[in-house]
């Protein structure tokens, strides 16, 4: 079941299951900002990545001496959610622990996704709550919004580029297959803007580390259409369009986790940029897709 959100400027649809949001177009111009999914290249539009983002070596993680399998990017995006409140402008769905879950992961986990509407401007809030009063939970989330691009019938893919906001270098995690690269960190130029082109995807996803408040946008000089994604507070934003393919999107990927590293260790305790919840305690965070 698809659920829709419109006010003067833009119209969102978002899927039940995932929560996923599926359209985001601009009533005046009919513009379509969200890419549309086409399995030729890929099926989802902007999963939402819980409890873990990324690979997982093998497949598998251990947590108090117990092994679990788990897919990339876990198991919330292929969930219906239930509808807890909804208006005009605004949704908020939910999905709780249940013995499918605990297979994959143990957690008494309930997570809340929220969109919410204002003049052209998407706000995404994910909240996690630990519903146990007496274990520690561990867990990672993030976005995977797909951009269409070109955004417009007179443009091309490589007559775009990417912004980045403030103008500052940003370290740079390479990938070696599907796990991240610590040994061969750098700092990425990203105090200037890349040109969109495909060779930046050839070793799949582009991850940077993020401080603070940053703004990463899809723009062209050839048109004042523009998708911009603003973020606080996240420690990672992905950046990845299909490698060797001519994919007509780009993903700009908010992300409080990472994929395994080379030399993890399997433990979910010590995995890199996991996130911990005392005993009944909640995780806030939200990040916004802006466009012209």
């Amino acid at each position: 079941m698809s659920i829709k959100l419109e006010n003067q400027n833009l119209i969102v649809t978002i899927s039940e299951k995932g929560a996923e949001l599926t359209s985001l177009r601009n009533k005046e111009t009919g513009i379509e900002y969200l890419w549309q999914g086409d399995p030729a290249f890929w099926n989802r539009q902007a999963p939402v990545l819980f409890p873990i983002v990324g690979r997982l070596k093998d497949d598998q993680y251990e947590y108090k001496n117990k092994r679990y399998s788990m897919s990339q990017h876990g198991f919330a995006r292929d969930y219906p959610f239930n509808i807890t409140q909804q208006s005009e402008t605004a949704v908020a769905l939910q999905l709780s622990a249940d013995p499918s879950t605990k297979e994959k992961y143990p957690f008494d986990f309930r997570l809340t996704i929220t969109y919410r509407l204002e003049n052209q401007t998407l706000d995404v809030g994910y909240l996690v709550e630990n519903l146990n009063q007496q274990e520690e939970m561990y867990f990672s989330i993030g976005g995977h919004p797909g951009f269409n691009v070109p955004l417009t019938s007179e443009t091309v893919f490589e007559d775009y580029y990417l912004n980045f906001s403030p103008k500052r270098s940003r370290t740079l995690i390479p990938l070696e297959g599907p796990y991240l690269d610590l040994e061969n960190r750098t700092l990425a130029q990203t105090n200037t803007d890349i040109a969109l082109k495909r060779a930046l995807f050839d070793q799949d996803a582009l991850i940077y580390e993020t401080k603070r408040k940053n703004t990463f946008s899809i723009q062209s000089d050839k048109t004042k259409h523009k998708v911009a994604v603003t973020l606080e507070g996240f420690p990672y934003v992905g950046i990845w369009s299909p490698p060797k393919q001519e994919a007509p999107f780009v993903c700009i990927e908010p992300w409080f986790g990472v994929a395994d590293s080379l030399d993890a260790t399997g433990q979910l305790t010590e995995k890199l940029g996991i996130q911990h919840l005392a005993p009944a305690e909640q995780f806030n965070c939200h990040y916004e897709i802006a466009v012209d």
